[in-house]
């Protein structure tokens, strides 16, 4: 069974990894900025699914090697699974029918990134067996990397004048009153996710 686990682990990055690659060649080959390359891994969305399909190669090889993923393993899967849960989330909620930049975007590797890998890395927390219990002070673990990101691209949207997404560009009605709106927003369900990938951790029948 762990063997089969990790076979799927390997599918499901290599899947990852084929829309990121796919929507970054697409993009190329339109008349894009110098800067594109940052622009393009400044992306929350980018950034997670990279991350998840590392993570998710990690996870297949210790599927291959011992019959239990090891507990920092665990956090960081959870790590993931909350960055694309909340990807999945924002995206499908505020940005479906909003032309977003990098030129256009590959519909196929689209619904990957904001579609199918989300839903598939909750479905791996939920129904994935032996997974070691979480404490609640690891949750600030969870949540540091979104707001460091948060941190991170506000400044460099000031310094440059461009924004991964709409509802972080000042220039929109509200400014950036508008701006912290969304911030706390997000910043809130991103918590929310945390706390039920932790409490998911610590429910008897799905550790079991």
């Amino acid at each position: 069974m762990r063997a089969l686990f990790g076979v799927i682990r390997i599918i499901a990055a290599g899947v990852i990894i084929a829309a990121i690659v796919g929507q970054f060649v697409h993009s190329l080959s339109y008349d894009v900025p110098a800067d594109f390359f940052v622009n393009f891994f400044s992306f929350f969305t980018i950034l997670s699914n990279a991350i998840s399909a590392v993570v998710l190669l990690i996870g297949a090889w210790y599927c291959f090697r011992v019959r239990k993923d090891p507990r920092w393993y665990n956090l960081v899967l959870a790590c993931a699974v909350t960055y694309m849960g909340t990807t999945g989330v924002v995206y499908n909620l505020l940005l479906r029918n909003i032309s977003l930049d990098q030129a256009s975007t590959l519909p196929w590797s689209n619904e990957i990134l904001h579609l199918i890998a989300p839903i598939y890395l909750v479905l791996v927390w939920i129904i994935t067996p032996g997974k070691s219990r979480l404490e609640w002070r690891q949750l600030w673990v969870i949540i540091a990397f979104p707001l460091v990101w948060s941190v991170y691209t506000m400044i460099r949207g000031a310094a440059v004048g461009w924004y991964p997404y709409p509802f972080l560009n000042p220039a929109q009605p509200g400014g950036y009153g508008a701006v912290a709106v969304y911030v706390i927003a997000i910043a809130g369900f991103i918590g929310l996710m945390g706390s039920v990938v932790v409490w998911l951790s610590r429910t008897r029948i799905l550790r079991g």
